[in-house]
Protein backbone atom coordinates (compact mmCIF):
# COMPACT_ATOMS: atom_id res chain seq x y z
CA UNK A 1 0.00 0.00 0.00
CA UNK A 2 1.80 3.36 -1.05
CA UNK A 3 1.90 6.45 1.53
CA UNK A 4 -0.17 8.96 1.25
CA UNK A 5 1.96 11.83 1.72
CA UNK A 6 0.61 14.83 3.73
CA UNK A 7 1.93 17.10 1.31
CA UNK A 8 -0.56 16.05 -1.19
CA UNK A 9 -3.45 16.09 1.35
CA UNK A 10 -2.98 19.64 1.87
CA UNK A 11 -2.66 20.60 -1.70
CA UNK A 12 -6.03 18.91 -2.58
CA UNK A 13 -7.88 20.68 0.57
CA UNK A 14 -6.66 24.28 -0.81
CA UNK A 15 -7.69 23.33 -4.48
CA UNK A 16 -10.83 22.62 -3.19
CA UNK A 17 -11.52 25.31 -0.63
CA UNK A 18 -10.17 27.91 -4.10
CA UNK A 19 -12.82 25.76 -5.99
CA UNK A 20 -15.49 26.63 -3.46
CA UNK A 21 -14.03 30.83 -3.05
CA UNK A 22 -14.35 30.80 -6.85
CA UNK A 23 -18.15 29.52 -7.07
CA UNK A 24 -19.21 32.55 -4.74
CA UNK A 25 -16.84 35.15 -6.26
CA UNK A 26 -17.60 36.95 -9.68
CA UNK A 27 -15.17 39.41 -11.50
CA UNK A 28 -16.70 42.01 -13.65
CA UNK A 29 -15.82 44.97 -15.43
CA UNK A 30 -18.37 47.21 -14.72
CA UNK A 31 -20.80 46.48 -11.68
CA UNK A 32 -24.33 45.61 -12.29
CA UNK A 33 -26.80 47.44 -11.06
CA UNK A 34 -29.58 46.54 -8.82
CA UNK A 35 -33.13 47.10 -7.43
CA UNK A 36 -33.35 44.95 -5.01
CA UNK A 37 -36.93 45.56 -3.89
CA UNK A 38 -37.98 43.55 -7.69
CA UNK A 39 -35.52 41.08 -7.46
CA UNK A 40 -33.61 42.92 -10.65
CA UNK A 41 -30.00 43.06 -11.36
CA UNK A 42 -28.95 44.36 -14.86
CA UNK A 43 -25.82 43.97 -16.39
CA UNK A 44 -24.37 46.66 -18.44
CA UNK A 45 -20.85 44.85 -19.74
CA UNK A 46 -21.15 43.15 -23.42
CA UNK A 47 -20.60 39.29 -23.64
CA UNK A 48 -18.07 37.91 -25.96
CA UNK A 49 -19.02 37.98 -29.57
CA UNK A 50 -16.92 35.00 -30.63
CA UNK A 51 -18.83 32.55 -28.57
CA UNK A 52 -22.29 33.63 -29.08
CA UNK A 53 -21.90 33.33 -32.43
CA UNK A 54 -23.96 30.17 -34.28
CA UNK A 55 -25.99 27.53 -32.31
CA UNK A 56 -24.39 24.63 -31.03
CA UNK A 57 -23.44 23.65 -27.26
CA UNK A 58 -20.41 26.31 -26.62
CA UNK A 59 -23.13 29.33 -26.94
CA UNK A 60 -25.56 27.36 -24.43
CA UNK A 61 -22.74 26.83 -22.03
CA UNK A 62 -21.53 30.49 -22.14
CA UNK A 63 -24.93 32.04 -21.88
CA UNK A 64 -25.69 29.72 -18.77
CA UNK A 65 -22.64 30.82 -17.44
CA UNK A 66 -23.43 34.42 -17.42
CA UNK A 67 -26.51 33.80 -15.73
CA UNK A 68 -25.26 31.68 -13.31
CA UNK A 69 -22.50 34.82 -12.38
CA UNK A 70 -25.55 37.11 -12.35
CA UNK A 71 -27.65 35.24 -10.36
CA UNK A 72 -24.45 34.66 -7.66
CA UNK A 73 -24.01 38.43 -7.57
CA UNK A 74 -27.53 39.44 -7.08
CA UNK A 75 -27.93 36.70 -4.04
CA UNK A 76 -24.46 37.82 -2.54
CA UNK A 77 -26.49 41.12 -2.67
CA UNK A 78 -29.12 39.30 -0.65
CA UNK A 79 -27.27 38.03 1.79
CA UNK A 80 -26.22 41.68 2.52
CA UNK A 81 -29.71 43.14 3.66
CA UNK A 82 -31.00 42.97 7.34
CA UNK A 83 -33.07 39.42 8.21
CA UNK A 84 -35.09 38.14 10.81
CA UNK A 85 -36.87 34.96 12.24
CA UNK A 86 -40.08 34.31 10.52
CA UNK A 87 -42.72 32.60 12.97
CA UNK A 88 -39.94 33.18 16.06
CA UNK A 89 -36.53 31.54 16.67
CA UNK A 90 -37.22 28.71 14.82
CA UNK A 91 -38.59 29.86 12.14
CA UNK A 92 -36.63 30.34 8.29
CA UNK A 93 -34.54 33.63 8.13
CA UNK A 94 -36.26 36.06 6.00
CA UNK A 95 -34.38 39.23 4.15
CA UNK A 96 -36.16 42.53 4.34
CA UNK A 97 -36.37 43.97 0.95
CA UNK A 98 -36.10 47.47 0.36
CA UNK A 99 -38.73 49.77 -1.85
CA UNK A 100 -38.19 49.17 -5.31
CA UNK A 101 -36.71 51.49 -7.51
CA UNK A 102 -38.38 50.63 -10.85
CA UNK A 103 -41.75 50.73 -11.55
CA UNK A 104 -42.51 47.85 -13.83
CA UNK A 105 -45.18 48.09 -16.40
CA UNK A 106 -48.67 45.55 -15.77
CA UNK A 107 -50.40 44.43 -18.10
CA UNK A 108 -54.11 45.86 -17.53
CA UNK A 109 -55.18 48.88 -15.61
CA UNK A 110 -55.84 48.31 -12.15
CA UNK A 111 -59.07 47.49 -11.28
CA UNK A 112 -61.83 50.43 -10.01
CA UNK A 113 -62.96 50.46 -6.62
CA UNK A 114 -66.09 48.95 -6.30
CA UNK A 115 -68.94 51.67 -5.31
CA UNK A 116 -70.33 50.91 -1.78
CA UNK A 117 -73.92 49.48 -1.13
CA UNK A 118 -76.89 51.24 -0.10
CA UNK A 119 -76.54 49.09 3.12
CA UNK A 120 -72.48 49.63 3.12
CA UNK A 121 -73.35 53.56 3.09
CA UNK A 122 -76.11 53.14 5.94
CA UNK A 123 -73.44 50.62 7.89
CA UNK A 124 -70.76 53.93 7.53
CA UNK A 125 -73.01 56.31 9.06
CA UNK A 126 -74.88 54.36 11.88
CA UNK A 127 -71.65 52.98 12.60
CA UNK A 128 -72.21 49.32 12.33
CA UNK A 129 -69.96 47.10 12.30
CA UNK A 130 -70.23 43.56 10.31
CA UNK A 131 -70.00 40.93 12.66
CA UNK A 132 -69.74 37.24 11.19
CA UNK A 133 -72.40 34.83 12.60
CA UNK A 134 -72.23 30.81 12.31
CA UNK A 135 -74.97 29.44 9.97
CA UNK A 136 -76.25 26.83 12.83
CA UNK A 137 -76.89 27.42 15.95
CA UNK A 138 -78.12 25.05 18.82
CA UNK A 139 -82.11 24.57 19.37
CA UNK A 140 -82.64 23.67 22.51
CA UNK A 141 -86.71 22.44 21.81
CA UNK A 142 -85.01 20.14 19.15
CA UNK A 143 -81.67 19.03 21.08
CA UNK A 144 -79.50 19.25 17.45
CA UNK A 145 -77.95 22.02 15.33
CA UNK A 146 -80.45 23.76 13.06
CA UNK A 147 -80.10 26.74 10.74
CA UNK A 148 -80.36 30.19 12.07
CA UNK A 149 -82.49 31.33 9.15
CA UNK A 150 -85.07 29.62 6.47
CA UNK A 151 -86.82 26.24 6.49
CA UNK A 152 -86.47 24.22 9.51
CA UNK A 153 -84.33 26.84 11.22
CA UNK A 154 -83.71 27.02 14.91
CA UNK A 155 -86.92 27.14 16.99
CA UNK A 156 -89.26 26.62 14.18
CA UNK A 157 -92.50 28.84 12.87
CA UNK A 158 -94.06 30.81 15.93
CA UNK A 159 -96.94 30.70 14.37
CA UNK A 160 -96.97 26.99 14.16
CA UNK A 161 -96.60 26.63 17.84
CA UNK A 162 -98.80 24.41 19.95
CA UNK A 163 -98.59 27.22 23.02
CA UNK A 164 -98.73 31.12 22.07
CA UNK A 165 -97.76 33.45 24.66
CA UNK A 166 -99.67 36.15 25.72
CA UNK A 167 -98.12 39.79 25.29
CA UNK A 168 -98.68 41.80 28.88
CA UNK A 169 -100.87 44.68 27.95
CA UNK A 170 -102.97 42.65 25.13
CA UNK A 171 -106.77 41.71 25.22
CA UNK A 172 -107.28 38.51 26.84
CA UNK A 173 -109.91 37.40 24.14
CA UNK A 174 -107.68 38.31 20.84
CA UNK A 175 -106.71 35.11 19.45
CA UNK A 176 -102.83 35.05 19.49
CA UNK A 177 -102.27 32.49 16.85
CA UNK A 178 -104.34 34.77 14.14
CA UNK A 179 -102.06 37.29 15.40
CA UNK A 180 -98.84 35.57 14.72
CA UNK A 181 -100.11 34.52 11.32
CA UNK A 182 -101.40 37.90 10.02
CA UNK A 183 -97.86 39.33 11.62
CA UNK A 184 -96.01 36.59 9.18
CA UNK A 185 -98.17 37.73 6.05
CA UNK A 186 -97.11 41.43 6.80
CA UNK A 187 -93.86 40.65 6.56
CA UNK A 188 -93.99 38.65 3.80
CA UNK A 189 -95.98 41.55 2.35
CA UNK A 190 -93.11 43.76 3.20
CA UNK A 191 -90.22 41.97 2.12
CA UNK A 192 -91.76 41.13 -1.62
CA UNK A 193 -92.64 45.02 -1.07
CA UNK A 194 -88.98 45.79 -0.58
CA UNK A 195 -87.81 43.13 -3.16
CA UNK A 196 -89.62 45.12 -5.78
CA UNK A 197 -88.41 48.44 -5.12
CA UNK A 198 -85.16 47.21 -5.26
CA UNK A 199 -85.39 45.92 -8.62
CA UNK A 200 -87.42 48.70 -9.88
CA UNK A 201 -84.89 50.97 -8.48
CA UNK A 202 -81.86 48.84 -10.41
CA UNK A 203 -83.93 48.61 -13.42
CA UNK A 204 -84.25 52.91 -13.35
CA UNK A 205 -81.03 52.91 -12.86
CA UNK A 206 -79.91 50.45 -15.86
CA UNK A 207 -81.67 52.20 -18.43
CA UNK A 208 -81.11 55.19 -20.35
CA UNK A 209 -84.19 56.33 -19.91
CA UNK A 210 -84.99 57.00 -16.35
CA UNK A 211 -88.53 55.60 -15.42
CA UNK A 212 -91.06 57.26 -13.23
CA UNK A 213 -90.44 57.12 -9.54
CA UNK A 214 -92.53 54.16 -7.70
CA UNK A 215 -93.85 55.77 -4.22
CA UNK A 216 -93.77 52.75 -1.60
CA UNK A 217 -96.40 54.16 0.41
CA UNK A 218 -99.53 52.90 -1.62
CA UNK A 219 -99.81 55.37 -4.20
CA UNK A 220 -98.85 52.80 -7.20
CA UNK A 221 -100.52 53.36 -10.40
CA UNK A 222 -102.10 49.42 -11.86
CA UNK A 223 -99.44 49.56 -14.77
CA UNK A 224 -96.52 50.52 -12.53
CA UNK A 225 -97.45 47.52 -10.35
CA UNK A 226 -97.84 45.51 -13.48
CA UNK A 227 -94.62 46.14 -14.82
CA UNK A 228 -92.81 45.63 -11.94
CA UNK A 229 -94.28 42.57 -10.96
CA UNK A 230 -93.57 41.28 -14.91
CA UNK A 231 -89.80 42.48 -14.44
CA UNK A 232 -89.67 40.91 -10.93
CA UNK A 233 -90.96 37.80 -12.61
CA UNK A 234 -88.93 37.67 -15.60
CA UNK A 235 -85.55 38.06 -13.35
CA UNK A 236 -85.16 34.36 -12.80
CA UNK A 237 -83.21 31.64 -14.59
CA UNK A 238 -86.39 30.06 -16.13
CA UNK A 239 -88.48 33.35 -17.17
CA UNK A 240 -90.81 32.99 -14.37
CA UNK A 241 -91.63 29.45 -15.29
CA UNK A 242 -91.50 27.79 -12.05
CA UNK A 243 -92.49 31.33 -9.87
CA UNK A 244 -95.68 30.89 -8.00
CA UNK A 245 -98.58 32.96 -9.74
CA UNK A 246 -100.34 35.83 -7.88
CA UNK A 247 -103.99 35.41 -7.41
CA UNK A 248 -105.89 36.51 -10.73
CA UNK A 249 -102.73 36.19 -13.20
CA UNK A 250 -102.43 34.55 -16.01
CA UNK A 251 -101.60 30.93 -16.29
CA UNK A 252 -98.95 31.27 -18.61
CA UNK A 253 -95.54 33.40 -17.69
CA UNK A 254 -94.85 36.74 -19.07
CA UNK A 255 -92.12 36.57 -21.38
CA UNK A 256 -88.87 39.39 -21.19
CA UNK A 257 -90.24 41.75 -24.06
CA UNK A 258 -93.70 41.15 -22.83
CA UNK A 259 -94.49 39.44 -26.16
CA UNK A 260 -94.56 35.51 -27.26
CA UNK A 261 -91.81 33.66 -26.94
CA UNK A 262 -90.55 32.50 -30.33
CA UNK A 263 -90.28 28.26 -29.75
CA UNK A 264 -87.93 26.30 -32.63
CA UNK A 265 -87.30 23.08 -33.12
CA UNK A 266 -83.65 21.21 -31.75
CA UNK A 267 -81.29 20.62 -33.93
CA UNK A 268 -80.87 17.76 -33.00
CA UNK A 269 -82.72 14.63 -31.51
CA UNK A 270 -86.15 13.39 -32.36
CA UNK A 271 -85.17 12.31 -35.80
CA UNK A 272 -88.38 10.34 -36.30
CA UNK A 273 -90.15 13.86 -35.96
CA UNK A 274 -88.12 15.67 -38.33
CA UNK A 275 -88.86 12.78 -40.90
CA UNK A 276 -92.22 12.86 -40.85
CA UNK A 277 -92.27 16.13 -41.12
CA UNK A 278 -90.23 16.31 -44.35
CA UNK A 279 -91.91 13.19 -45.84
CA UNK A 280 -95.06 15.27 -45.12
CA UNK A 281 -93.88 18.17 -46.80
CA UNK A 282 -92.76 16.44 -49.75
CA UNK A 283 -95.94 14.40 -50.04
CA UNK A 284 -97.87 18.26 -50.76
CA UNK A 285 -95.61 19.68 -52.88
CA UNK A 286 -95.87 16.33 -54.69
CA UNK A 287 -99.86 16.08 -54.98
CA UNK A 288 -102.11 18.23 -57.29
CA UNK A 289 -104.80 18.53 -54.43
CA UNK A 290 -103.66 21.95 -53.20
CA UNK A 291 -103.80 22.03 -49.42
CA UNK A 292 -106.71 24.76 -48.27
CA UNK A 293 -106.74 25.90 -44.42
CA UNK A 294 -110.43 26.49 -44.64
CA UNK A 295 -110.37 27.91 -40.83
CA UNK A 296 -107.47 30.41 -42.48
CA UNK A 297 -109.32 31.26 -45.69
CA UNK A 298 -112.95 32.06 -43.96
CA UNK A 299 -111.44 34.40 -41.50
CA UNK A 300 -109.45 35.86 -44.47
CA UNK A 301 -112.22 36.97 -46.17
CA UNK A 302 -114.47 38.28 -43.77
CA UNK A 303 -111.07 40.41 -43.11
CA UNK A 304 -111.81 41.34 -46.45
CA UNK A 305 -114.81 41.70 -46.96
CA UNK A 306 -114.86 44.27 -43.40
CA UNK A 307 -112.17 46.27 -44.95
CA UNK A 308 -113.88 46.92 -48.04
CA UNK A 309 -117.17 47.90 -46.28
CA UNK A 310 -115.40 50.28 -43.88
CA UNK A 311 -113.60 51.60 -47.03
CA UNK A 312 -116.94 52.05 -48.69
CA UNK A 313 -118.71 53.58 -45.78
CA UNK A 314 -115.99 56.01 -45.04
CA UNK A 315 -116.25 57.06 -48.55
CA UNK A 316 -119.74 57.49 -48.95
CA UNK A 317 -119.10 59.92 -45.67
CA UNK A 318 -116.88 61.88 -47.10
CA UNK A 319 -118.89 62.46 -50.48
CA UNK A 320 -121.91 63.20 -48.09
CA UNK A 321 -119.49 65.70 -46.09
CA UNK A 322 -118.43 67.41 -49.67
CA UNK A 323 -121.79 68.01 -51.23
CA UNK A 324 -123.12 69.06 -47.69
CA UNK A 325 -120.43 71.62 -48.24
CA UNK A 326 -120.85 73.32 -51.36
CA UNK A 327 -124.74 73.57 -50.75
CA UNK A 328 -123.54 76.03 -47.81
CA UNK A 329 -121.03 77.62 -50.19
CA UNK A 330 -123.88 77.76 -52.62
CA UNK A 331 -126.12 79.34 -49.97
CA UNK A 332 -123.98 81.83 -48.37
CA UNK A 333 -123.34 83.13 -51.86
CA UNK A 334 -126.77 83.75 -52.84
CA UNK A 335 -128.08 84.91 -49.45
CA UNK A 336 -124.50 87.63 -49.91
CA UNK A 337 -126.20 88.67 -53.30
CA UNK A 338 -129.68 88.89 -52.00
CA UNK A 339 -128.25 91.30 -49.34
CA UNK A 340 -126.22 93.15 -51.62
CA UNK A 341 -130.09 94.12 -54.27
CA UNK A 342 -131.82 95.14 -50.92
CA UNK A 343 -128.94 97.35 -49.50
CA UNK A 344 -129.23 98.98 -53.07
CA UNK A 345 -133.12 99.13 -53.19
CA UNK A 346 -133.23 100.59 -49.64
CA UNK A 347 -130.43 102.87 -50.44
CA UNK A 348 -131.79 106.77 -50.70
CA UNK A 349 -130.89 108.76 -54.23
CA UNK A 350 -128.34 111.15 -53.96
CA UNK A 351 -128.99 114.99 -54.05
CA UNK A 352 -126.86 115.82 -56.19
CA UNK A 353 -127.09 116.87 -59.54
CA UNK A 354 -126.81 114.31 -62.51
CA UNK A 355 -129.78 111.51 -62.12
CA UNK A 356 -127.81 110.46 -58.90
CA UNK A 357 -124.67 109.67 -60.61
CA UNK A 358 -121.71 111.24 -59.36
CA UNK A 359 -118.89 112.92 -62.14
CA UNK A 360 -115.48 112.61 -61.49
CA UNK A 361 -113.63 116.30 -61.52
Amino acid sequence: MAAVRVEEVLAAAEEQEAEKRRSVTVEKELELEFDLGNLLALDRNPPPAAGLRGAGPRREALLRALARDNAQLLVSRLWELPAERAGGAGGPLVALLPEPAFRLPREKPPPRPRPPTRWEQFARLKGIRRRKKSSLVWDEQAKEWRRRWGYRRAGGDPARAWLAEVPEGADPEEDQFARLRREKRERVARNELNRLRNLARAHRAGSAVPAAPLHPTGHQSREELGRVARVARVSTASLGRFQPRLPKEPAEPPSRSGGRKRRFEPLLGNLAAERSRQLEMLRDMGSKKPVLDITRAVNKQLRQEEAEAAAAKGKKKQSQRGKRGRRQQRVGRSGKRSGARRQQQQRPPSSSTGGGKRKKA
